[in-house]
């Protein structure tokens, strides 16, 4: 298994391919062409024959955290709701050496870009479902900014002070916001690559920050991902006329916005010890931070 990054997940590449290989066969599944797809937060392995994919979660993922998202997923398959499904017949998640393996059906995607429109009409019904029977979190940039930064080894003392008085000066402004929509059920980090097309439909994908709270934070996160990763300013535009609500009419929304972004920021700071390679993406965020500049344009970690 050849890994673009030297430490997917966490793992060593040969740590990760015995982890892959035993959990195959915990499931009874052929791993021999095991394939690295994406290694930056969880350790995603396609495996071609079985047309499965295999997630392994990123090291020191909790197993009860994997636990409530293959229940929260179930929940979903069984309203007949848009999402990755997961493979069948299995008991998930399985663990390996004390680590929570996954297991989905692969979906095809044949280099078709999924727009951000596609993902309105899945999200807008994920936000107004009726509460799961499943305690979710509830969702926090603030806490989530404050554990990313603590865990960075990479920045400099200067650049973690910056980012611990960002964070303060953020969680403040936020108590002045005023939200519009009512709390439900979030995605947490819905953008182009946690869409997949399924047939005709575009599914939801990549469940592991599902979360109680405001649907404005899933908005802002698209928004976000549209203007900083260099699509069109119609491509949010179309999203929200489709969605229903564009979030950066209202006000309090630059809170938002620059939250979402130093979530962003942060956790993949904290992510440089095992993937090095992003470093000089994340300084460049964290310098344009600095300068307030809004429009930047980021490179895909």
């Amino acid at each position: 298994m050849t890994a673009p990054a030297p430490a997917p997940g966490g793992f060593e590449e040969a740590e990760l391919s015995h982890l892959v290989k035993h959990a195959c066969k915990a499931a009874e599944l052929d791993g021999t062409d095991a394939r690295l797809l994406r290694g930056h937060t969880n350790a995603v392995v396609l495996l071609p024959d079985a047309g499965v994919v295999v997630k392994v979660a990123r090291r020191g993922t909790p197993v009860a955290t994997v636990q409530r998202t293959t229940r929260f997923v179930r929940w979903l398959m069984d309203r007949d709701f848009p999402t990755a499904p997961l493979h069948p017949g299995l008991a998930q998640p399985l663990l390996v050496d004390g680590n929570a393996v996954t297991f989905w059906t692969y979906l095809a995607q044949q280099d078709r870009t999924v727009h951000a429109v596609q993902i309105a009409k899945p999200l807008h019904t994920l936000h107004t479902l009726p509460a799961p029977p499943i305690e979710l979190p509830q969702h926090d940039n603030i806490r989530a900014i404050r554990k990313s930064i603590a865990a960075t080894t990479s920045l400099t003392p200067s650049a973690l002070s910056f980012l611990t008085d960002r964070a303060d000066q953020l969680e403040a402004a936020l108590h002045e916001v005023s939200f519009a929509l009512p709390t439900g059920v979030l995605q947490g980090d819905p953008q182009h690559r946690n869409a997949l097309h399924h047939g005709d439909a575009v599914v939801l994908t990549d469940w592991d920050t599902v979360a109680h709270g405001h649907p404005e934070w899933d908005l802002a996160t698209i928004e976000v991902h549209c203007r900083r990763f260099g699509y069109s300013p119609h491509h949010y535009k179309d999203f929200a006329a489709a969605y229903g609500f564009d979030v950066t009419t209202m006000p309090g929304y630059t809170t938002l916005r620059d939250l979402r972004e130093l979530r962003m920021i942060t956790t993949n700071a904290r992510k440089t010890h095992h993937a090095p390679e992003s470093l000089h993406e994340v300084q460049r965020r964290v310098d344009a931070l600095r300068n307030q500049d809004h429009e930047l344009r980021w490179r895909i970690l």
